[in-house]
């Protein structure tokens, strides 16, 4: 029996699947994923994303897609005012379930740099602005600024919740985030013995809080990848895996496990 999944969080429009993109989404089907999230990050794939996301819909043996355009903090360089503009365009002409992935990312030294760290600032203050306008949750990426993260939403009084995705802070940052309305975001980390910070959040939080994301084509379950020395590429057809490792972790059985992760998702995403 397959189980009725959600995959919060995919990359599904990138280049890494136009050779076999319709494949991958009637396998992801039929390993039950029912519905997927295609997630924004740079104003010039905007088109790419509404098109992959109109074509998934057109499908009758696929997921179904859902919208969230959003302008990422890792490529703070490339972005300009005139995106804004256009991601607005986007949320107002099209059904968009969420703004994301948006929020702040001091991995890389030179996005520490005051300057390029006050525009991610500014960014991301300008879409949570965008997300209020349009009453839609926000796909948080957070990487190494959860503190800032935190403070910026409680600054905006943003009240619109989403989910953290592929959530790597502590057990006190997740329940902090709980507070302001978000559910956490589970990858395929967690099929990793050793993310031993995930496992002890996700045991902490218990499954009411938690949601599940492939970020394919990245973030490969353990089980599904190849070679240690090349990235193996990532899709939705791999969420059983992540829905199992959690099982695992939480030490439930998967079916009411499914069940309470659908709800959380359709929470989450203001679908219910």
């Amino acid at each position: 029996m397959t189980l009725a999944l959600f995959d919060t969080h995919t990359h599904f429009d990138v280049a890494d699947f136009d050779a076999d993109r319709e494949q991958l989404a009637y396998q992801a089907k039929q390993a039950g994923v029912e519905q997927l999230i295609l997630i924004g990050f740079v104003q010039s794939r905007f088109q790419q994303l509404l098109d992959t996301h109109q074509w998934l819909n057109r499908l009758s043996q696929a997921p179904r897609s859902h919208l969230a355009p959003g302008l990422h903090p890792f490529y703070i360089e490339q972005h300009q005012p005139q995106h804004l503009l256009d991601l607005e365009q986007l949320l107002r002409e099209q059904d968009c379930v969420a703004v994301g992935e948006i929020g702040l990312d001091t991995f890389l030294k030179q996005h520490k740099q005051p300057e390029l760290y006050q525009k991610q600032q500014k960014y991301f203050t300008a879409q949570l602005e965008l997300a209020r306008q349009f009453q839609r949750p926000v796909l948080l990426h957070i990487r190494k600024s959860h503190a800032d993260v935190l403070a910026l939403l409680k600054q905006q009084n943003f009240s619109y919740g989403g989910i953290a995705h592929a959530f790597s802070g502590g057990v006190e940052e997740a329940k902090a985030f709980i507070k302001l309305g978000f559910k956490i975001g589970v990858t395929g980390q967690i099929t990793n013995p050793n993310a031993k910070k995930l496992h002890r959040v996700v045991q902490e939080l218990g499954p009411e809080h938690l949601v599940l994301e492939t970020d394919c084509p990245d973030m490969t379950p353990l089980c599904c990848q190849s070679s240690t020395e090349q990235r193996t590429r990532n899709t939705p057809a791999n969420l059983p895996y992540v829905l199992e490792g959690l099982a695992q972790s939480l030490q439930m059985e998967q079916t009411a496990l499914a069940e309470m992760i659908w709800q959380n998702s359709l929470q989450a995403l203001h679908l219910a």
